[in-house]
């Protein structure tokens, strides 16, 4: 399975002692030279002072010898390196309760999360040493500006910057032409895949062919950057605006102001470092996202994707053991010693596949902090944002969270059919230019570049070539004039049917058509609901007296579409999209349409079903059999009947929302019906006239590119009621008045989306 981030390879981030001036943290003065080194000190002054008397933790009648291991505190952290292996250790707070306690792994570390801000010691357990006294602080200790000014990082190549906690995240900076032509307007990179690798500057060309400087950051725990690997913690947000800050300061940097640019890895992290509010970042341009790590990629419906959420879970793992990527060895290799201390921490990083594990259910102190929707309000600079309805990795569910992004002054954001890589495919990427020109360059865009990249990135990533002349539509403006235009076009821009654009090859990643949009959800949708009817039917009026029955069997179907062969980016990408057998699916089908209907947005499938085992998984799919009896697949939706309890609250009559708590549980009751609301993923198509609209419900699995689920199902059966006391129905976003293209895309034409022959 290809990695998340299609421009480069699994790959993946340092530490160094630093200084701070004084801070107050709950009432404490702290000299910040002592909070982040504390090696051995040999005298009381080396320790944080207080307005009052500190009473020192009564560990002893007499003080304990000073440790020569490094104590690193950090934000609710605290770090110990360079100690015996095997050594026993108490972190001891200032009342003297234990905070944590563990034993030094064989490269001498150990590290505790999770504490509290306060004043801490690190003491041996068996009483032969103690550390000096340690501040650990929280997010709202920020270090003076002079901590950024002061560094002095490559201009251009390979090196480190210093976060507020000493560790040092490797970097590589690449610049569009010579030094003395600068100041560049610049972009950076933040993930834990191998940015700063300095033998892959793939990503980095793409910018500095448009005349950006590119900087790449690796996250702590990652590559030979420094610190212990945990998937976006508070130290990895943090650490990120640590980087923006010292990058900004650069004097090669323009404006001191930079972008963030990236996709997936590296699109998601801009979320969590731009709601951290960094001064001197100009904008951030996060593209095919998630909106919640936890319920709409790892368990969307309650049901765990074992198919890619799982597994890129645990290659972060593989890559962020030491010297998990093969280039921070060839580095320590070579006599880079920065790196080779920077994987002191590895053999701390959390087991994240056992903590999946140990997390059935969402809980809000483990979910919330990794779930973006809740925080991406606090984002305060503008934003592009892009990705696609069908992204067979990151899910396609992030238009949920579009309309949070309140606090950005200007929100841009172009959905499309397709996969992973669409959102920096050739039909996006003029408008992304453009945004960066505007918002990060501050000049009038000129697309003469963007047109000559787009004719290496599409054979590079999709496998053919896409021969077009980008429109520089704002030459002869100022740039108030261009910025101006810009700002007043609608936000939303919707492209369909990508891959069957006139003229090109048949999956080319060009759309045929777009419709823009004031904002999400779309203004102008209306909702249509269709009823589940006797014998298969689908309408707004048809019969409702009966039940349908299928056997809940995993077994029916591939577990996924797509099957490896070739790349699943390419546009002659061969699908394996297979009907289920006989009796193992509830399907329903529309009479032919008399008009042309298209849905942009979220749906509820509204089911009455029951089953003969206490509890049953869930999937619905949309698709479309057209003129010639054809079938294209659309979207689908997944529910764990169990976790079928609704956030009253937040749930509307489009989409149903589920928290999937452990108290939400409600087993199933063998033949009693219950309403299971089943959220259909955000999507848009187009269904012409003379087409119709199917509904299929099964078991999960084998409607997706790669993911798996870990269903409950085994061949139960399961009844879909639709009587007049049961109405089971669908509802859908339905946008009118749209001037639809004749003539329906040719069969297995449009990207993300695969094509059945009747």
């Amino acid at each position: 399975m290809p990695d998340i981030d299609p421009l480069r390879s699994n790959e993946l981030p340092g530490e160094e002692p630093m200084s701070f001036t004084s801070r107050r943290i709950l009432g404490v003065t702290v000299a910040f030279a002592s909070i982040v080194t504390l090696a051995a000190c040999s005298s009381d002054k080396d320790s944080a002072t207080t307005d009052a008397p500190v009473t020192a933790a009564p560990t002893t009648l007499t003080p304990l010898p000073l440790a020569t291991y490094t104590v690193r505190p950090g934000a609710h952290q605290i770090a110990v390196i360079d100690a015996e292996p095997g050594t026993d250790l108490q972190i001891q707070a200032q009342d003297g309760t234990i905070a944590a306690e563990g034993t030094t792994d064989e490269q001498g570390s150990f590290l505790a999360r999770n504490l509290e801000v306060g004043l801490y010691k690190v003491i041996n357990t068996d009483m032969s040493a103690a550390s000096a006294e340690v501040v650990v602080y929280d997010a709202t200790f920020i270090p003076e500006q002079s901590f950024y000014a002061d560094q002095d990082l490559p201009a251009p190549g390979f090196g480190y910057l210093t976060t507020r906690d000493g560790t040092t995240l490797s970097i590589n900076v690449v610049f569009p032409g010579k030094v003395e032509d600068g100041p560049y307007p610049t972009v950076v990179e933040y993930s834990g895949y191998a940015p700063s690798n300095p033998d892959d500057t793939t990503f980095a060309q793409l910018f500095t062919t448009l005349g950006y400087a590119y900087v790449a950051v690796n996250m702590r725990g990652t590559g030979c950057s420094g610190g212990s690997f945990r998937y976006f913690e508070e130290s990895q947000s943090l650490d990120g605006y640590d980087a923006i800050e010292a990058i900004a300061a650069q004097p090669w940097v323009q404006d001191n102001k930079v972008g963030m640019v990236g996709i997936s890895y590296p699109g998601i992290s801009q979320l969590f470092v731009a709601a951290t509010q960094p001064p001197s970042l100009a904008a951030i341009t996060p593209l095919s996202v998630i909106d919640d790590s936890a319920r709409s990629t790892l368990r969307p419906g309650g049901i765990l994707n074992t198919g890619f959420a799982v597994k890129w879970t645990k290659e972060r793992m593989d890559s962020a053991a030491v010297y998990g990527q093969e280039w921070s060895k060839k580095m320590a290799d070579s006599g880079d010693k920065v790196c080779a201390d920077n994987q002191k921490l590895r053999l701390q990083n959390p087991d994240l596949i056992s903590e999946i594990n140990d997390n059935e259910f969402y809980a809000p102190e483990v979910g919330d902090i990794i779930n973006p929707s809740m925080f991406v309000d606090k984002i305060n600079v503008p934003v592009f944002l892009a990705g696609a309805w069908q992204d067979e990795q990151t899910g396609g569910h992030f238009p949920a969270f579009i309309d949070k992004f309140t606090g950005s002054p200007h929100m841009y954001t172009t959905l499309v059919n397709g996969l992973h890589t669409e959102s920096l495919g050739p039909a996006v990427f003029p408008r992304y230019a453009e945004f960066l020109s505007l918002y990060v360059a501050k000049k009038v865009p000129d697309l003469t570049a963007a047109g000559l990249i787009a004719t290496v990135l599409t054979p590079g990533i999709f496998g053919v070539a896409t021969p077009i002349v980008q429109e520089n539509r704002f030459a002869g403006m100022t740039f108030e004039q261009a910025l101006e235009i810009f700002e007043n076009e609608p936000s939303v821009r919707i492209l369909f049917e990508e891959g069957a654009a006139d003229g090109q090859a048949p999956g080319t990643p060009l759309n045929r058509w777009r419709a823009d949009f004031s904002s999400w959800p779309i203004p102008e949708a209306q909702i249509l609901r269709y009823k589940l009817g006797d014998n298969g039917t689908l309408g707004t009026d048809v019969a409702q007296t009966s039940s349908t029955a299928y056997t809940a069997d995993p077994s029916a179907t591939p577990e996924t579409f797509f099957q490896g062969e070739g790349s699943i980016w390419d546009a002659n990408v061969k699908w394996n999209w297979v009907r289920n057998p006989e009796g193992t699916a509830a399907v329903f089908t529309t009479a032919a349409l008399t008009t042309d209907t298209v849905i942009i947005g979220p749906g509820s499938a509204d089911l009455w079903i029951s089953s003969e085992a206490t509890d049953t998984d869930l999937e619905v799919t949309i698709s479309e059999i057209r003129p010639d009896g054809s079938e294209t697949y659309v979207q689908s939706g997944w529910l764990r009947a169990s976790l079928r309890a609704l956030n009253e609250s937040t749930s509307t009559e489009l989409r149903p929302v589920h928290d999937f708590f452990e108290s939400d549980v409600m087993p199933l009751t063998a033949g009693e019906p219950v309403l299971a609301r089943v959220e259909m993923f955000p999507v848009a198509h187009p269904f012409r006239a003379g087409s119709k609209i199917r509904i299929t419900i099964d078991t999960p699995g084998g409607n997706r590119g790669e993911w798996k689920f870990a269903t409950v199902n085994a061949g139960e059966k399961v009844t879909i009621w639709h009587d007049a006391k049961h109405p089971s129905s669908i509802a859908l976003s339905v946008v009118p008045n749209l001037d639809v293209p004749a003539g329906v895309a040719a069969c297995g034409s449009l990207r993300g989306q695969p094509c059945r022959q009747k």
